[in-house]
């Protein structure tokens, strides 16, 4: 069951009314839809890459400015990260909506709070299937802010090459252990 807010949340409530459907198979209508997968290795370092996956070290190690209230991902962690260089960084807050930990899969998804560029969900998981280790992200986003509308296919393409580096960077942690 996804977590839910109340209006007297401290740091108010989810700007979309999906909350929880990254960790269903079908993403909701009327958003942009990303869904990337990419092997990370072979299942040797499933622990390595769950622990990174929770602790939001993919996103720092690629330059990513991580504020949370926690050092893991659990179900109600605020999270807000920051995009952009120096003084130009944009805050995205988002609240953890769900979060596992298995032998075999691992990872979290979170929502945005009121502030964030666009409103939405985004999931960042890691699997073990067929022998290998699997990173996939899936989001459902759409602009809520004048930026993210004038950027138009811009957003989209952005999400994408997130995905493709934080893969990639989660493959250098774990190889590195």
């Amino acid at each position: 069951m996804p977590f839910q807010t109340t209006a007297e949340d401290s740091v108010g409530p989810y700007s979309y009314a999906e909350v929880g459907a990254t960790r269903q198979d079908s993403l909701p209508p009327g958003y942009r839809h990303l869904r990337y997968r990419s092997r990370i290795g072979d299942a040797a370092v499933f622990r390595a890459a769950a622990e990174a996956v929770l602790t939001f070290a993919p996103q720092r190690a690629a330059g990513v400015l991580i504020e949370a209230a926690g050092p893991r991902a659990v179900e109600g962690l605020v999270v807000t990260s920051r995009l952009g260089a120096g003084p130009l960084r944009i805050p995205a807050p988002c609240r953890v909506v769900w979060a596992e930990d298995t032998p075999t899969r691992a990872g979290f998804g979170y929502g945005t709070l009121p502030g964030h560029p666009v409103r939405g969900e985004e999931s960042f998981v890691v699997e073990v299937a067929g022998g290998a280790v699997w990173f996939s992200m899936r989001a459902f986003s759409r602009p809520d802010r004048w930026f993210t509308t004038a950027a138009g296919p811009l957003v989209p393409a952005f999400q994408q090459a997130y995905a493709r580096l934080l893969a990639h960077t989660l493959r250098k942690l774990v190889a590195r252990r």
